[in-house]
């Protein structure tokens, strides 16, 4: 069977292995680096929306989005957040 690559998926929209990757990875950042849970979800939904969304990653600048999204340092390299 083909595997398909999701183009608008997140880390947690894909496969568990990746889902716990992204834990751990969301888990070192000190939590007064990290923006309130409802700032990143709105800085996700925008990413989901964008044209440089693709298979997790940011293709403007490489990085996961879920990773620069959780940090109050972090910038879309666009200014749509």
């Amino acid at each position: 069977m083909e595997k398909r690559i999701c183009k608008k998926c997140l880390l947690r929209d894909l496969a568990a292995e990746d889902q716990k990757d992204l834990t751990k990875y969301l888990s070192v950042i000190k939590k007064q680096d990290k923006v309130k849970d409802e700032v990143y979800e709105k800085r996700l939904n925008i990413c989901r929306e964008c044209e440089r969304l693709i298979d997790a990653t940011c293709d403007a600048c490489g990085c996961y989005v879920e990773f620069r999204a959780a940090v109050k340092t972090g910038r879309c390299p666009y200014k749509k957040w």
